[in-house]
């Protein structure tokens, strides 16, 4: 069932959007060569344990992955892009890191993710990271009522034609509210005019997440952690959204950071 929530449903939704981002922006602070991603996933605990939140990770168990996941926050190194286990690995000068956050305040989840580079980035990269924050932008912009969902998929997959990444629709963005996923699948390509009608109310996560050479996908034995099939370097973009009667509002913005395109620059999508 999609529910459309009302105004004050938003607002506490937005509180805990600021918490997601905040915390995010501080990992994307912290993420420097040699620090454990283990150290990561422990600030994020705390953070969580002392403003009384509750994962959304922590016992997540879909009918992929391998048992429940018991972190909370998803860490994706390189080619890997999704649902990265955290695991004693320190990272590397030049290492693509993406991590993806999702947690409950007072019964109301925010969903949001950010890829960022650990010490000397290489052009190709930053360019990959562009495309999902740009793809991400375009698809805030089009979240406007009365527009259907295949325009906000139609959005992100013309933004990867542009780059010339190739697109993966078995994950994508999603409905979310009082749980982390409800009804509703967002691809990240499709097309305008099509599907359902953005009311008011719709609270979405628009995730665009590109690999630079393939659209194919492996997991690793863990499970969880889902990588590019070809090894290629991947990058990975979420917000979660709230339509409203004036357009878009993004709830899980972050505070401006020295990292990721997004951070350097406020979105023209929304103009909040």
């Amino acid at each position: 069932m999609i529910e459309h929530k009302s105004p004050e449903d938003i607002e506490r939704m937005h509180v805990t959007g600021q918490f997601v981002g905040q915390v995010l922006a501080e990992l994307g602070d912290l993420a420097a060569v040699g620090v454990n991603l283990l150290d990561l996933e422990h600030h994020a605990r705390r953070r969580i344990k002392e403003r009384g939140a509750e994962s959304c990770y922590w016992d997540y168990e879909p009918s992929f992955g391998k048992g429940p996941f018991r972190n909370v926050v998803c860490l994706s190194v390189n080619d890997a892009v999704l649902h990265g286990l955290p695991h004693s690995y320190k990272l590397r000068d030049g290492d693509l890191l993406t991590m993806d956050m999702a947690v409950g305040i007072d019964g109301w989840a925010a969903d949001s993710a950010h890829s960022v580079i650990v010490g000397t980035p290489a052009e190709e990269d930053l360019r990959l990271i562009e495309a999902t924050e740009v793809a991400l932008e375009a698809a805030i912009k089009v979240a406007q009522p009365g527009n259907k969902l295949g325009d906000i998929s139609a959005a992100i997959g013309a933004v990867a034609a542009e780059y010339g990444y190739p697109v993966n629709l078995e994950f994508g963005g999603h409905g979310i509210g009082r749980t982390m996923h409800e009804d509703l699948h967002i691809p990240n390509d499709g097309r305008a005019g099509r599907g359902w009608k953005l009311r008011p109310g719709l609270t979405i996560a628009i995730e665009p997440w590109f690999a630079a050479g393939t659209n194919k996908i492996v997991f690793d034995p863990d499970g969880w952690t889902i990588r590019s099939a070809d090894g290629s370097r991947t990058a990975h973009s979420e917000h979660t959204v709230a339509i409203t009667e004036t357009g878009p509002l993004v709830l899980t913005r972050r505070p401006q950071s020295n990292k990721g395109l997004e951070d350097r620059r406020e979105s023209s999508a929304t103009g909040r």
